[in-house]
């Protein structure tokens, strides 16, 4: 008899998971006793090895590419793709927003207020990315600036030579290790996918959500449409993978990021999925989906623009169109400070709406909701990540191929 796969078996963990939230409504104190320490052990277990992962990882993928101006020539490739598919998420948010009035109808609850997040200056963006004590980093898991040093070192380790190999060679043999965890974490995930989801239906029932349902429908309309046409596209075109290869290949670490809601939750999951599944190069992976786990956020970036308008709509306001042109360019370059945890689209929403002069007190109505718009949103995140991760490894290996042609 052949065995069920891991895909399904974490597909019947979250389809159980529903229905036991539906079934345990109410039920507050067995949820929390029961089922909900199973959840926080999983996500313990996977942010256990996330900082180790990504800082070994990153580190041997930078050194293995053994080619400076490849690994400059790898990361305008990643970075490019990650700011064109984040303008283009934002833009269908907004879009999406104007054609289904989200906001209508709906009030804003008396008394709720919103602390706007504080915008940071783009020279202390810059500034904070270079770690001045890069043990702290990689203590508070400050992913960017753990990136940064990782790469510092990989590139050092290059240029020096045959006096660093036993420096790649440890890291390497590391990275190795913090796999095979990933692996061991990866074989309880159907238990940790159930044990999430099971409180977030039991929180938040149908009757709950019927008033928000509009915007619900708009974000994950906007999310299904960025994946299954921008992705679709860009994998087909640029990577020359069947979208159906790459959407069935990466299924499980999809599952997984609807349910932890954490890009960086998900990175030890994703990367294995396009490694083994989708037959991405370590090489890629470890450089491409670290880096975009940090930096690109294109469902968080088109629930910006949907609720931007929400917003305004709750308040009876308009938009221009050069306002709508700010909500685009504000959440695209937000999205590459928006650290890849639970939550952390809300506090860039603040941003958003202050770059606009929205009221922010109608953030209160999206955070009601906040959790169910996340696992859309994060889903996306993660799927964009691996995108890129083949349209990467499908470009260098056509520069290899030109490459052996030439010299033949």
């Amino acid at each position: 008899m052949k065995s069920i796969s891991l895909s399904t078996k974490i597909l019947i963990g979250l389809i159980l998971g529903i229905f036991a939230g539906l079934a345990l409504a109410g039920s507050t104190d067995f949820i929390k006793t029961w089922i909900t320490p199973f959840g926080t052990i999983f996500l313990n277990l996977i942010k256990m090895v996330i900082v180790p992962l990504v800082f070994a990882s990153l580190l041997v993928g930078a050194a293995s590419v053994g080619d400076v101006k490849k690994l400059g020539r790898m990361g305008g490739k990643t970075i490019g793709y990650y700011l064109i598919t984040t303008a283009c998420a934002v833009t269908l948010g907004l879009i999406l927003g104007n054609l289904l009035n989200p906001g209508l109808g709906l009030s804003l609850p008396e008394g709720a207020k919103y602390a706007a997040g504080k915008a940071v200056p783009a020279s202390d963006v810059i500034i904070n990315l270079f770690p001045s004590n890069p043990l702290n980093a990689l203590v508070t898991g400050n992913m960017l600036q753990i990136i940064v040093f990782a790469l510092f070192i990989g590139i050092g380790a290059t240029l020096v030579g045959e006096k660093a190999k036993p420096v790649i060679a440890f890291f390497d043999g590391f990275a190795e290790v913090t796999y095979k965890i990933t692996g061991m974490v990866m074989a309880v995930a159907p238990i940790g996918v159930f044990a999430l989801i099971t409180p977030v239906v039991a929180a938040n029932g149908p009757a709950v959500l019927l008033p928000l349902l509009k915007v619900i429908i708009a974000v994950y309309v906007g999310c299904i449409l960025h994946a299954g046409v921008i992705y679709s596209l860009a994998v087909k075109t640029l990577g020359n993978m069947s979208p159906v290869k790459f959407f069935k290949g990466f299924f499980p670490a999809m599952v997984v990021a609807f349910t932890t809601c954490s890009s960086s939750a998900t990175l030890p999951i994703s990367m294995k999925c396009t490694e083994e599944n989708l037959g991405v190069s370590k090489e890629v992976a470890s450089f491409v989906q670290p880096l975009g786990a940090t930096i690109n956020m294109d469902g968080t970036a088109l629930y910006q623009g949907i609720c931007a308008l929400f917003v305004a709509q709750v308040y009876g306001l308009d938009l221009s169109v050069g306002q709508q042109i700010t909500v685009i360019l504000t959440a695209t370059l937000a999205s590459i400070g928006t650290a890849g945890v639970p939550g952390a689209g809300l506090i860039m929403l603040t941003l958003v709406l202050q770059s606009v002069g929205l009221p922010l007190e109608a953030v209160a109505l999206v955070a009601g909701i906040d959790r169910i718009l996340d696992m859309a949103r994060t889903t996306v995140n993660v799927t964009g990540d691996a995108s890129a991760a083949v349209i990467v490894e499908y470009s260098e290996q056509k520069l290899i191929a030109k490459s052996r042609g030439i010299t033949a």
